[in-house]
């Protein structure tokens, strides 16, 4: 005999005996609402997709929140370390999307376009969040799903910022490829990286991950070095990446500047990352973008 909470029974009645009879079978619907197709939802959404009653899946979301399995933002509930397969430390990763979500959804309202927010794991990087709307299910990506590190926009912005020594220590002489356009190999991204640091961070590919689709990406950093990458992706054919890339600029400075108030008063013996500045003119921009790769073109 199956024994059902009172709100449950009251909300609704007549679907009560379609339930999942199990609180693991529940738990297996609520996380698998989270498909890739958004990294947010909310409680609506959530009990919606699982065609659960909206007090269960409140009670069952709050307990997966209290165990890492779920977290619970300001713009709903998205997946937490542990659905992520992140291990067994957060590593800050909350404290992270916490700080970039605002910015990530202002980023999409402001040019229509999908937002990734990334860490490096090694020469991966993992996606801690994804904003886009409809047009986010046509990119393959997914929250908590991994890519090379050095096909991506994102990526890359990363990678500029860590010691060339550690970065040969995470690639072999070849690089594995992801399309045709993709860098294979490790003194060509070398390049690359130097270009990105003398644009100040701001980091291009064009179909490197996924045909088609053409990317900017800039990194959030402390005085240790990368802490997260942010990147605005498009159609490769009719977006401007050039234009919008000091939104994701100032994107990853106020990011910065959340996680690190500190930087603006240098510590003895470490060095303060320059906080890029997004109030660039046109001559400015065109100057930084002088200096670019021609995977990106």
């Amino acid at each position: 005999m199956t024994v059902v909470d009172s709100d449950d029974a009251l909300s609704v009645p007549a679907a009560k005996k379609d339930l999942p009879p199990s609180m693991v079978e529940r738990m297996t619907l609520i996380l698998d609402a989270f498909d890739g197709r958004t990294s947010r939802l909310t409680l609506e959404e959530v009990a919606c997709r699982t065609r659960l009653p909206r007090s269960t899946v409140h009670r069952i979301l709050d307990q997966l929140v209290r165990l890492d399995w779920v977290d619970h933002a300001s713009f709903g509930y998205c997946l937490g370390r542990r659905a992520m397969g992140l291990g067994g430390g957060d590593n800050g990763h909350s404290q992270v999307r916490a700080a970039a979500a605002p910015l990530l959804h202002e980023l999409h309202m402001q040019t229509g376009m999908v937002v990734h927010l990334a860490v490096l794991d090694g020469a991966e990087s993992v996606y801690l969040d994804k904003v886009g709307g409809r047009m986010a299910a046509s990119l393959p990506s997914r929250v908590g799903g991994r890519v090379p590190a050095h096909t991506t926009a994102g990526g890359k912005a990363m990678l500029a910022w860590v010691d060339p020594e550690q970065v040969d220590g995470m690639y072999g002489p070849r690089l594995n490829r992801s399309t045709d356009r993709t860098i294979t190999e490790l003194s060509t991204l070398h390049q690359e990286l130097n270009r990105i640091r003398q644009r100040r961070g701001l980091a291009f590919e064009r179909g490197e991950a996924v045909r088609g689709i053409g990317c900017v990406g800039v990194a959030v950093r402390s005085a240790d070095g990368p802490v997260a990458g942010i990147s605005l992706c498009g159609d490769a054919r009719t977006v401007q990446l050039e234009r919008v890339a000091p939104l994701v600029v100032d994107a990853a400075r106020e990011v910065t500047r959340t996680l690190h108030p500190e930087l603006g008063t240098p510590r003895r013996g470490r060095r303060t990352p320059e906080i890029p500045d997004s109030s660039w003119s046109t001559e400015t921009l065109d100057q930084l973008l002088a200096v670019q790769s021609g995977q990106w073109l």
